[in-house]
């Protein structure tokens, strides 16, 4: 399996842990102001980065690319940011919401360059390579 689909399936499951402990706390509580950080930590950490891994794994020829790990380390990055900072917030520091804001742009811009991962045409060049040998 190539090194980014294992990278983001690992991610994958540290949010799902990440995910659990915060419902349970919300359950456990019965407080449930960090609903949103809950979502955010499923939704973007553990849902998406195991979607992307799985693309990954199936796309070898994008996933060997230096552009794949660069979009790895961006998406991941926002999301860990965003992640606590959110979850803090609702706790009621407002403070962090730059935080928030800044780690939810970063986030969005790791989907963008997948989407240009997804719409390139590298995998359709590495067979042309493959079948010129």
């Amino acid at each position: 399996m190539p090194r980014v689909a294992q990278l983001y399936f690992k991610t994958a499951f540290v949010f799902l842990v990440i995910g659990i402990l915060m419902g349970l706390q919300m359950s456990i509580s019965g407080n449930h102001n960090v609903i949103g950080a809950h979502a955010h930590a499923n939704l973007l950490g553990w849902v998406t980065s195991a979607l992307f891994g799985g693309y990954f794994a199936l796309n070898p020829a994008k996933a060997g690319t230096r552009l794949a790990l660069t979009q790895y380390g961006i998406y991941t990055g926002g999301v860990v940011l965003m992640t606590p900072a959110l979850y803090f917030m609702l706790l009621g520091n407002p403070a962090l919401e730059p935080l928030v804001a800044a780690g939810s742009l970063i986030a969005f811009a790791g989907v963008l360059l997948f989407g240009v991962i997804v719409f390139s045409r590298a995998e359709s060049r590495a067979l042309a390579g493959a079948a010129a040998e």
